[in-house]
Parts: structure tokens; sequence; C-alpha cells
């Protein structure tokens, strides 16, 4: 879609900082909310100011004792032998993972977050949790508490930003994206038992006492593939605020709700998948 095409669909009047704070607080975002966004800007039409735009209206409606999440994740920094989109040659694996940068909290960039969360971590007051492939950035009263995370293993299980969200009993904002995108639901993944759950070896480049090591963890196998089923049903029996922000639809939910729905669905749908093969 070019730029004129998103100008078109946009029309009448362009989206601000300030009609994008007012749809969403029509969804019912509100000041001192603890909340993770998931975005894609292009759904939302055209923006005058882009993704810093949309940031500033984020954090507008939250005020100074909101706390604004987004995932900052960096997936490429990880082993290549089981990369698939794209895979690379058998004969470059050795090399990557003689030379790949280590992760860096202020210089390593996020892979396939969108532009608004790229934008986001880079935001003079936000910080970022220091996992080489699935940090969390974070702006405002609980910044440091949700991303002060020290661990490799288990990335996103209790002890995770993901686990501090619950804990601080927030929010899951869908800006424009679907279930699919919506992370809240891995930390179900943990917590539920169900057949096929499995942990695998991650290796991943970091910094340790000052040198770059090939760093090996422990982490879920985990899979998306059932996600939108998940959120689907979740909407079917649990509050969910839909709305439009700007021309995207959007979608507010607890995410304590959502997880704790989101455990007992694995539990039976996941066996009941296993079992069918």
């Amino acid at each position: 879609m070019t730029e004129g095409d998103t100008i078109d669909r946009t029309l009448p009047l362009p989206n601000t900082i300030d009609s994008l704070a007012r749809d969403l607080r029509s969804l019912g975002l509100s000041a001192g909310m603890t909340v993770i966004v998931h975005s894609s800007l292009s759904s939302i039409g055209w923006v005058c100011g882009g993704a810093v735009a949309v940031i500033l209206a984020l954090e507008q409606v939250l005020g100074r004792n909101g706390t604004l999440v987004m995932p900052a994740h960096s997936g490429d920094l990880s082993d290549p032998a089981p990369w698939q989109n794209p895979p690379v040659p058998q004969a470059w694996w050795e090399s990557i993972r003689e030379s790949m940068p280590s992760f860096d909290r202020n210089l390593t960039p996020t892979r396939g977050m969108g532009v608004i969360a790229e934008t986001f971590r880079k935001q003079r007051g936000v910080v970022r949790s220091n996992h080489p492939t699935t940090s969390f950035a974070a702006w405002g009263k609980h910044s440091r508490a949700v991303t002060k995370v020290r661990k490799l293993d288990f990335s996103m299980d209790r002890d995770s930003p993901l686990g501090r969200i619950y804990g601080l009993d927030g929010y899951v904002l869908l800006l424009g994206v679907g279930h699919d995108s919506n992370t809240s639901i891995h930390l179900a993944e943990y917590i539920a038992e169900f057949e096929g759950k499995r942990v695998v070896n991650c290796h991943s480049p970091i910094r340790r006492n000052g040198k770059r090591v090939w760093q090996e963890y422990r982490d879920l196998e985990f899979s998306t593939d059932d996600f939108e089923d998940v959120g689907r049903d979740f909407e079917r029996e649990a509050k969910c605020n839909t709305g439009m922000v700007g021309k995207a639809v959007a979608k507010l939910m607890k995410q304590r709700e959502l997880v704790d729905f989101a455990v007992k669905w694995l539990k039976d749908h996941r066996v009941q998948r296993d079992r069918s093969n």
C-alpha cells in the first residue's frame, strides 16, 4: 500500500496525537494503567507524526502513573540451525555463530515487532530488559520493576516481564493486530500442562565479564499456531473492549484474565490435538 493509498483510506481527517488519545480513551484505556501493546502502524491509517505520535498518544492517556510496555524481541540473535524465515545455508552456520554481534540493549534492533515498537525502544526514558532474543521495553511508573530480570532461562515465564505485568494486574492492547501477536499467551504456555510440552536448549551471543560469549540457556519450544483460537474463545467468554483507534480495530483486555483462560484452554485443546494425531 502506498502512502497515497493510506491517505485515501484515512479521509476525511488525519490521525493526530489528540485524535488517537480520544480513541484510546473511548476504548477504555485510562490513566495509571499498566499495558503491553502489540501494534501495526499501517493498520491505523495516515498518522501525523507516524509511530512517534502513536507512542505519545499512549503515554498521554496513561499519564505519569501509568506504565507502557512493548515487546523488543530480536529473534535473529539465535543459533542459525533452526532458522526458517528464511533459512541460511548450513555452510554459513559456524561463521554466524562466531561473528554475530552480542546483544546490546541500546543498539540491538527489534525484529518483526513493527515500527512503533522499534521506535519506542529508542525513546529517552524507556528501559529494556536484558534478554538477547525476548526482551521487553517499558516506560513509566513500573518500567524498571517490569524489565529488571537477570535470568536467561525460560524468558517469558512468571519471573519475566510478562509475569511482572500479570502481578501488576495489567492489560493487553492489540492495536491493529490479532491474537497471533498476543505475547501474553506465551506466559500461559509455561503455566499450563499439556502433551507435547518440551524444553529446548537455545544459544545466543551475550557479553559476560566484558567478553562476547556464545551462551546456552533453556526455554520452552513455543507455538503460536493456536493463539488465534485461544483469543477467539476468550472473547466469547470474557470482557474484551473492542473499538477503533484511527482505522485500526483495537482490543483491550485484562492480561490476567487472558492468561488464566489460556492456561485452561491449552490444557484441554492442545491435549486433544495431540491425541488426534
